[in-house]
């Protein structure tokens, strides 16, 4: 992890303390043992004499790296094979953990020579879905639907309109399509009644965004062409310094996880990530895996990805609340991130860094965070593998799909991007909610794109630099299956801004009797609600159907631009 000084030294009593107390209890070999115990839901399981669900039964993750070893001939042989049929794109339609380790993998890896390129499609906006449409031959694209539960409405949505589009011109439809899914699921019986080239199960005790190096990971991966063996070798090496017989003190995956658990409680609980440039796509994983985990019951580390930080910012924007991760790829050219870590250090923040040696160390550290994670779980009293909060936004949604006919529900302090009175006093308000230690979400219900995400960038940027607080960003519905459970089942120091537009032409979904901006329209009201029913502080802005304009306007709202 660096040199050898702690990168926790201002916490290392507490830290050495929680190590020395998991090595007496023996935590990693009652880790290793699935002993649900380890975390506070745990004992509740005893006194009321039944198993807690989604607690022992979803530690089939660690021996993944072993599990998979097998199963690697198979993968290979497969992405050889639609390789060579001439295949020039895969798209997967998949959320949350479905999608996040495939895009690592694009983002890091690329398509090596003669494979195709992988697009990750996890957006209901109609313009996204257009969008991938016109990227494809369809006629050299291979379709995978990927989904654990099998029922995953936005996933399901996407596979019904491209199946619409094959079978209209192909006689076997299927054959463009792979399944990958838990056994039993919806989804695996859709497979088999309409055809599927192939269906891929992973194990039901892998809960989603722990599965990077189950199928979920490893069929897109060697589609393009990784290495998957080198990756799972370094994935069985991490595994075995995180093992049973390895002390506490020495295990790498619960250092990192008491750390972050201690300093969450004492409260730099804001996990601030910088990465360079070829693992660049890694944090929006580790992101996933962090909030999703530990945001509930009112606690949880909020992790902030890709916030715009240089090294002059460092004194006004980060506070007390920030620990940092720099995970750095050797051979990289990083030296102004090189530049902000020392900066970050010499102001006092904690900053672990995290060296890989190559871009197949990606295995490693899936494997280190998920064990980090699950012990930070230990640390905030909490229970890591479940997800309780995200099932309301999703039938608040489906309420909401079921009134489409009438008018939208509104809110008195909605705002109008077109109305620069109306949204700067709705901002403004907003705004003045704002405490010491809070962080800004900006929930964008938008199409993404690369104009839209740096203008969304330009307003991280405004309010950090005018508010002095963390920022985080996610597009919507995407982040519903990401940091949504944090935002609702988190600690409330959350301040949310949800912005919507007007989808303009609209697209339908074969089958469902809904369109896709019907459906991204409910998705978020449903969220917007669930929010307004935990107690967040969080307002609407509605770009309508200028996007670049209402993002410009509320970038000079922010920033202090434009008049009050």
């Amino acid at each position: 992890m660096g040199d050898h000084r702690p990168w926790f030294a201002g916490y290392q009593g507490q830290v050495e303390d929680r190590l020395r107390a998991w090595q007496e209890a023996g935590f990693s070999r009652r880790l290793w043992a699935g002993d649900p115990t380890l975390w506070s839901a745990g004992w509740s399981a005893e006194s009321s004499g039944g198993p807690v669900p989604e607690l022992a039964d979803r530690l089939g993750w660690l021996t993944l790296p072993e599990a998979m070893r097998g199963k690697l001939d198979g993968l290979v042989d497969f992405a050889r094979e639609v390789a060579e049929a001439g295949t020039r794109h895969v798209v997967l339609l998949g959320m949350g953990g479905s999608s996040m380790a495939p895009e690592v993998f694009q983002h890091t890896f690329g398509p090596a020579a003669g494979a195709p390129e992988l697009i990750v499609l996890d957006s209901t906006h109609p313009a996204a879905v257009r969008r991938v449409e016109s990227q494809v031959d369809l006629g050299h694209t291979l379709f995978l639907v990927s989904s654990k539960s099998g029922t995953t409405t936005e996933t399901l949505s996407l596979f019904m309109c491209f199946w619409h589009r094959f079978s209209q011109t192909e006689a076997r439809p299927g054959e463009r399509f792979v399944a990958i899914t838990d056994p039993g699921t919806p989804l695996e019986r859709l497979a088999w009644e309409r055809g599927f080239r192939r269906t891929f199960l992973s194990p039901v005790d892998v809960g989603g965004r722990y599965s990077a190096l189950s199928v979920f990971g490893l069929v897109p991966a060697a589609l393009i062409g990784v290495d998957v063996r080198r990756v799972l070798s370094r994935a069985q090496g991490m595994a075995a310094d995180c093992g049973p017989a390895v002390p506490e003190t020495d295990n790498p995956g619960l250092v990192l996880g008491a750390a972050l658990g201690e300093m969450a409680l004492a409260g730099r609980d804001k996990v601030t990530f910088l990465a360079s440039p070829s693992l660049a796509g890694l944090p929006a994983w580790i992101e996933q895996l962090v909030a999703e985990s530990t945001g509930k019951d009112g606690k949880g580390i909020v992790p902030v990805v890709d916030e715009p930080l240089d090294v002059h910012d460092v004194p006004e924007r980060c506070g007390a609340d920030r620990v940092f991760v720099y995970l750095r790829l050797a051979g990289d050219d990083a030296r102004d991130l090189d530049a902000l870590a020392d900066a970050l250090e010499a102001a006092g923040h904690p900053v672990a860094r995290l060296h890989l040696a190559e871009t197949a160390d990606l295995g490693a550290e899936f494997f280190r965070w998920e064990v980090a994670v699950a012990a930070s779980g230990a640390v905030l009293g909490i229970h890591p593998f479940n997800q309780p909060d995200v099932q309301l936004a999703k039938e608040l949604a489906g309420q909401a799909m079921a009134r489409a006919a009438g008018p939208e529900q509104a809110y008195a302090e909605d705002a109008p991007a077109s109305s620069p009175e109306a949204l700067a006093g709705a901002v403004n308000a907003w705004a003045a909610q704002l405490r010491p230690g809070d962080y800004v979400g900006l929930q964008a219900y938008l199409a993404p794109d690369e104009a839209t995400t740096a203008a969304l960038a330009g307003l991280r940027d405004a309010v950090s630099e005018r508010w002095g607080v963390a920022t985080t960003l996610g597009y919507g519905p995407r982040f519903l299956h990401s940091t949504g459970q944090l935002h609702k089942g988190g600690p409330d120091t959350g301040v949310f801004m949800q912005i919507i537009d007007d989808p303009g032409e609209d697209l339908d979904v074969p089958e469902a009797g809904h369109t896709f901006g019907g459906l991204i329209r409910a998705q978020a009201l449903g969220d917007l609600q669930a929010l307004r029913q935990r107690g967040r502080r969080v307002v609407r802005v509605d770009l309508g159907r200028d996007v670049a304009g209402g993002l410009a306007r509320l970038a000079d709202l922010l920033s202090g631009r434009a008049p009050a």
